[in-house]
């Protein structure tokens, strides 16, 4: 009996310890499949899309990704089951379903089923991770995962619906452009001083010769600013050897204001507008009219093109507003695209030669189309004296209507007093667009003439132009004696892989009373590598005379060491001689200097011409010296030109090598806002290192006082200008409002003071007690609330509990998790809120350490509770892209645990850095690198858990590109 009982009691004792090895081994095998992956936050980045941070799970430094979460963040539709144990949806189109079952282990994707192992998808109480590879491999999502920066890169060749998205939004946004409607968060408009001094431009030339005769010297000095709220420019003339001109001399008032509906602009002072009666001198006099001053949308283009000398610069203005600019060719020849706009469009050409007595000059054109929306209304007023001998009196009134899209009709009356067959001329005309294509124009002016114009595009590029003129016999309000004009004209361009040509056909015929004649001119004009080639041949042929043919032969080649050289040559084919031979050679010296020298011998005149010249932009300034001889005449040129902007309240004064009167300047000064009241106070410092783009002007940065200045902008447009804070050097400066649309006032210094905001960061964990044992808890709401409960901001905990929060301005706040998702998650948090202070520094205040406590109310033992997706509004102003840099070799020294590769700086940075991060309680170690940089390193980190912390914190204060150097250093 005792031996059996013995017996069993032995045999008690083995189940026991076979019991507790079971639980045990049990117990273990649990703790490997808990320990088997890490939970941390990885960086994503989407192409053409962006970035976020999401949850991931690494095992064995393979990722896997958050199928619901990547699907919602890309616009996937993707339904998950009551268990968080399948995923069901459709991939872009309803008919791509796909179903993603953990049970089964099994992907259903376009009826083809995707066989998973246990370990390549894995199911948590938070959802199904997908191995990262396995995105690509069924859905066409490849992602690239980077251990050491715990960064994913998504590349796809599938339009996804966030990207269809994003491409809806930005069409929207360009044809918001298009009608003109600009879209910012700061709008600066108008103003109109009572009188204001604001610009000058000056230029002078002067030329002398070696055989006696008179120096020859011709100044111009312009004034610009503000009068009674208008613009007034002058700009006087002087030229030695002719008495002072009043003709020759500028000035005009123009009071602009688009939001005025009967008139938007009112000019005094020598006016400028189209006429059908010859005006060989300025109107002194008033024009009123209802056109606006923006450029608006435009509906096709006009070919113009003619000659000026060659290389110069020619610029197109369309209604004010620079539209475009070229170079002419070898020739001289120039083209342009002019924009067809609704409303009266005055065309103004500026040209900009290297040398020279005529740094610019202007040229006014009329565009033969004039269309208004339906139901739009114009008119222009203007009278006046013309300065001439006989002090005529001239007056004019011009009217047009949108009858509807297609077609506008328009009249009004012209006087001139020196008209001796009728001083009174009424006239009509009317433009149509046949098609979307072709255009027709067509005006009559009683008593004078009647016009015609047919242009029609193809669409390859080629251009027909038919235009007649007839004019009445006896007519003397033009002067000529023409009887009719026919002239077509065709335009073709012609672009390829390797070149591209331009060649314009025009054939004009001038019907006289007594004879006619026609003229003649084919241009072909091309480009080919470094060469410019250029034929242009002309035609002269009169009834009962031999015909006049020539060709003009130009050819520029760029050389080596930034020389162009270029040969020109005349042809005269009837008598078959050679008119006339150029070479000129230009080259680029000291980076703003141009060096040029020509020879030119005609052969008819038998006249040879050397020329050398010297031309240096300076940053205030252009000068240009030449020496000139032609035959025995040696002639010494040098000419200087330039500008000025001042502002008398902030004491901007600025010296240019180029025009600015009639334009404005912008003057951005961006200061710390340390009381976030956005007005600059005394004791607010400025900032400098501020970026922008602006669609204008030209943008100079000022190191002396971190001022940026825009300048070179034309009068009347509005400018939007885009601030990008990304290169401070401090993440805790950030831009309240980036963009800033901007109405430029003629003559006027515009000085905008930017607020940089100086915004504080709270950061903490929030851990679940789960009996003896803590963790942290992700997905979590914590609310910030300032000392007037009003909820300042909110972020989401982290998978690893941790939480921060960027943007908060100097004050008393209070953090507390959201009592509503408390509630529904059945848990309590103590304590129940934490206050907190955010200092006032120009560096930016950092809190750190707040920590929340959440346990479940019935205190029962419990695994990690189900928390749904919450939706993390990030700024994208304080996101920055995790980018590793490049792995440097140098050898580590022996220690042990987990190393971050922090930064990589040069030595006085590094050092400053050392100092900074030593803050973290860990050891921080300079390693040498090439030249004078060093690697800043973090060693000694015990888990990688503390690690993935660490480096979360050292990223957001100003270190993305820190990652995570080795797993574990032996």
């Amino acid at each position: 009996m005792f031996c059996i009982e013995k017996s069993l009691g032995r045999f008690k004792n083995l189940l026991v310890f076979i019991l507790f090895v079971g639980l045990g081994y049990a117990n273990n095998c649990k703790a490997q499949s808990d320990t088997e992956y890490d939970e941390v936050s990885i960086f994503l980045n989407v192409q053409r899309v962006g970035a976020l941070e999401i949850p991931a799970l690494i095992r064995n430094e393979m990722a896997y990704l958050p199928v619901s979460d990547i699907f919602d963040f890309l616009q996937i539709k993707n339904v998950v089951s009551a268990r968080l144990d399948s995923i069901s949806g459709s991939f872009i189109t309803p008919e791509a379903k796909f179903i993603i079952d953990k049970p089964n282990n099994r992907i259903t994707y376009l009826d083809k089923v995707y066989d998973l192992k246990p370990d390549e998808l894995i199911g948590t109480s938070t959802g199904l991770y997908l191995r990262s590879d396995y995105f690509g491999k069924i859905f066409g999502l490849n992602c690239t995962f980077n251990f050491r920066s715990l960064s994913i890169i998504l590349n796809t060749e599938i339009e996804l619906p966030v990207i269809r998205e994003m491409r809806l939004v930005e069409m929207r946004s360009n044809l918001n452009r298009l009608k003109g409607t600009v879209k910012a968060d700061t709008i600066i408009g108008r103003t109109y001083p009572l009188f204001h001094f604001g610009a000058a431009d000056y230029s002078a030339f002067i030329s002398k010769d070696n055989v006696g005769n008179a120096a020859d010297a011709r100044l111009s000095l312009g004034l610009g600013g503000v009068i009674a709220g208008g613009e007034s420019n002058i700009v006087l003339n002087y030229h030695n050897n002719e008495p002072f001109d009043w003709t020759r001399q500028y000035f005009l008032w123009r009071l602009a204001n688009n939001d005025n509906r009967i008139a938007k602009q009112i000019l005094a002072g020598k006016v400028q507008g189209l006429s059908i009666a010859s005006l060989y001198a300025p109107v002194l006099g008033v024009q009123v009219t209802n056109t606006p001053t923006t450029y608006r949308r435009s509906f096709g283009t006009y070919t113009l093109s003619n000659h000026t000398e060659p290389n110069w610069t020619v610029e197109l203005y369309v209604n004010g507003v620079l539209a475009s600019y070229v170079k002419a060719d070898a020739s001289g020849f120039y083209t342009f695209n002019v924009p067809l706009v609704y409303g009266n469009t005055l065309i103004k050409l500026r040209f900009y030669g290297p040398f020279g007595e005529e740094r610019s000059s202007e040229q006014n054109i009329s565009i033969p189309f004039n269309f208004l929306p339906k139901g739009e209304f114009e008119y222009n007023a203007s009278a006046g004296f013309v300065q001439d001998n006989q002090d005529s009196r001239f007056a004019r009134l011009s009217t047009n209507y949108g009858l509807n899209k297609r077609v506008s009709i328009g009249g009004g009356m012209e006087y001139l007093s020196s008209i001796t067959t009728g001083k009174t001329i009424p006239f009509i005309n009317t433009s149509v667009r046949v098609l979307s294509n072709l255009l027709f124009s067509a005006e009559y002016d009683h008593g004078v003439r009647s016009k015609a114009l047919l242009s029609y595009n193809l669409p390859g590029g080629l251009q027909v132009e038919v235009n007649n003129i007839w004019y009445k016999k006896g007519q003397t309000a033009i002067n000529n004696t023409f009887l009719e004009e026919r002239k077509a004209t065709l335009t073709l361009p012609i672009k390829s892989r390797h070149f591209s040509a331009y060649t314009r056909l025009s054939v004009q015929q001038v019907i006289l009373p007594n004879i006619n004649y026609i003229l003649g001119d084919w241009l072909i004009s091309g480009t080919f590598r470094k060469f410019s080639p250029s034929i242009n041949s002309y035609i002269v042929a009169m009834e009962g005379g031999d015909p006049y043919l020539y060709s003009n032969f130009s050819l520029a080649i760029r050389l080596p060491k930034s020389i162009i050289l270029t040969q020109q040559a005349q042809y005269e084919y009837v008598e078959k001689n050679l008119v006339g031979i150029k070479t000129a050679l230009e080259k680029r010296v000291f980076k703003r200097g141009y060096l040029n020298a020509a020879y030119e011998r005609n052969f008819r005149s038998d006249i040879s011409n050397i020329e050398f010249g010297l031309r240096y932009d300076f940053s205030f300034a252009q000068a240009a010296i030449s020496v000139r001889k032609m035959d025995n005449i040696v002639r010494y040129q040098q000419s200087v030109s330039g500008s000025l902007v001042y502002d008398r309240k902030s004491q901007y004064t600025s010296f240019n090598n180029y025009t600015s009167i009639g334009k404005g300047v912008i003057v951005m000064i961006p200061y710390l806002d340390l009381n976030g009241n956005n007005r600059r106070e005394v004791d607010e410092p400025k900032v400098p290192g501020l970026n922008m783009r602006v669609n204008g002007g030209r943008i100079k940065q000022s190191v002396k006082d971190t001022t940026i200045q825009i300048t070179d902008l034309e009068a009347y447009i509005t400018y939007n200008i885009e601030l990008d804070s990304s290169s401070f050097n401090n993440i805790a400066w950030q831009l309240r409002k980036k963009n800033y649309a901007v109405a430029i006032d003629p003559n006027v210094v515009k000085r905008i003071e930017v607020p940089v905001a100086v915004v504080g960061q709270v950061s903490g964990r929030v851990m679940l007690k789960n009996g003896n044992e803590e963790k942290g808890m992700g997905r979590l709401i914590i609310r910030l609330y300032n000392d007037k409960s009003i909820l300042i901001g909110r972020t989401v905990s982290e998978v690893d509990g941790y939480f921060t929060y960027l943007g908060l301005f100097p004050g008393v706040y209070r953090a507390m998790i959201d009592s509503a998702q408390l509630k529904q998650l059945n848990l309590s948090a103590s304590p129940i809120l934490l206050p907190f202070t955010i200092i006032r520094n120009n560096e930016g205040s950092e809190v750190d350490g707040l920590t929340f406590t959440v346990t479940l109310k019935n205190q029962e033992h419990i695994e990690n509770p189900v928390v749904k997706n919450v939706e993390t509004r990030v700024d994208s102003t304080i996101t920055k892209t995790a980018t590793p840099v490049n792995k440097i070799t140098t050898p580590l020294p022996t220690t042990s645990g987990i190393t971050i590769q922090a930064a990589h700086f040069k030595s006085g940075n590094a050092f400053k850095a050392k100092t900074y991060l030593s803050r973290y309680n860990h050891t921080v170690i300079l390693i040498p690198a090439e030249k004078y940089y060093y690697n800043v390193r973090i060693i000694g980190i015990n888990n990688m858990q503390e690690a993935i912390t660490l480096l979360k914190k050292i990223r957001m204060v100003g270190y993305p590109d820190a990652y995570i150097l080795n797993r574990r250093s032996p």
